[in-house]
């Protein structure tokens, strides 16, 4: 990964953890592009649905007797619709768009990717990073008690749930398990504020110009280099 520049960066997040508020942060500090509810729109622009659809399917499995009776629409035996996959709009024809959109903007470069299972698809791509963002339980009901004052109470059942369900979206679609180590080349715990992280981030990834290699090396007055 280290042998090519990194032109693309994803960004996972917990619920509540300001993962994505941390990547446009970092999309604007570094320049590039920013991908996060732009890949929803576009999937529903691709599939001539309306955004207000997709943006209902987004990091959601479509409900268990949809899939159910799915598999019969698949079985010759049972020609129930007649529609092919590119005429039916649901969570798996929206994150296969989706992905077409992330494999497309990897090609381009200068990126950065917010969620929707970035990592799992380009985790054969050099010159990807990929991220985890998580926070603290406590910092997390904060964050929910102060976004929505009226459901504070039920705080720990909301940010569990919303994890909950983009992990299957995940497992489903790309057989991995949402938060494993292995598919993420750093992991940054909110806590540690924003510009902290970018900095992390921009050193890791080498995106960082050192001073010294930006300008031709001066011989300062005690002899040594700048």
């Amino acid at each position: 990964m280290m042998h090519k520049p990194i032109r693309v960066i994803t960004v996972e997040r917990e619920y509540g953890s300001r993962g994505g508020e941390f990547a446009h942060d970092l999309a604007e500090r570094l320049g590039w592009k920013l991908l996060d509810s732009e890949l929803v729109t576009g999937a529903a622009k691709l599939a001539g649905v309306a955004p207000e659809l997709a943006a209902r399917l987004d990091e959601r499995l479509d409900p268990w007797y949809y899939r159910y009776g799915k598999v019969f629409w698949h079985d010759s035996a049972y020609p129930m619709t007649g529609l092919g996959e590119d005429q039916v709009f649901d969570s798996d024809r929206m994150l296969t768009l989706i992905r077409k959109q992330m494999e497309d903007a990897a090609k381009d470069g200068e990126c950065v990717l917010v969620g929707r299972g970035a990592a799992c698809a380009l985790a054969c791509q050099s010159g990807c990073f990929h991220i985890f963002v998580y926070a603290t339980s406590k910092s997390k009901r904060e964050w929910f008690a102060k976004t929505f004052p009226e459901q504070a109470a039920h705080a720990e059942q909301a940010l569990a749930s919303h994890d909950k369900r983009r992990a299957a979206v995940i497992r489903k679609f790309y057989q991995q398990e949402w938060c494993a180590r292995g598919l993420y080349h750093m992991l940054l715990n909110s806590a540690m504020g924003t510009e902290a992280m970018i900095e992390a981030v921009q050193g890791a990834a080498r995106l960082k110009t050192d001073a010294c290699e930006a300008v031709p090396t001066e011989i300062g007055p005690t002899g040594a280099p700048c």
